[in-house]
C-alpha cells in the first residue's frame, strides 16, 4: 500500500481525485467515515466520478447519472464496471492498494 494523501482533504460525503502512478483515482469519504476508491473517470463519457453524488453504497456520475456500487465497482445502470482499489487509513494518511 502507498500513501496518497490526507483524509482531511476529503470532506465527509464527498470524493477527491488523486494521481497515483499516472492513474487518476477517486477516493470517497462516506458519511460513516469509511473510504472507497475507484477509477476517477466514468467509462461512459469520461465524467469526473469524484464530483458525483454518493451515499453509503453507490456513486452517480455527474454527467449522465450512471451508477456504480462503491464496494465492488459493479455497474448498476448497464455501463462497464469500474476498477476498485483497497483503501485504508493509517492515522490521517490514506493508503491505497493495487486495483482489484
Amino acid at each position: 500500500m502507498r500513501a496518497i494523501g490526507l483524509v482531511d482533504e476529503i470532506p465527509l460525503g464527498e470524493g477527491r481525485t488523486f494521481t497515483v502512478d499516472g492513474e487518476m483515482i477517486a477516493v470517497f469519504r462516506l458519511r460513516d467515515g469509511s473510504l472507497r476508491a475507484t477509477q476517477a473517470v466514468c467509462p461512459h463519457k469520461g465524467g469526473p466520478l469524484a464530483d458525483g453524488q454518493i451515499d453509503l453504497k453507490q456513486v452517480l456520475c455527474p454527467l449522465h447519472l450512471n451508477a456504480w456500487d462503491l464496494r465492488t465497482g459493479c455497474s448498476l445502470s448497464g455501463q462497464p464496471d469500474l476498477t476498485t482499489y483497497p483503501v485504508h487509513l493509517d492515522d490521517n494518511t490514506i493508503l491505497l492498494g493495487d486495483p482489484t
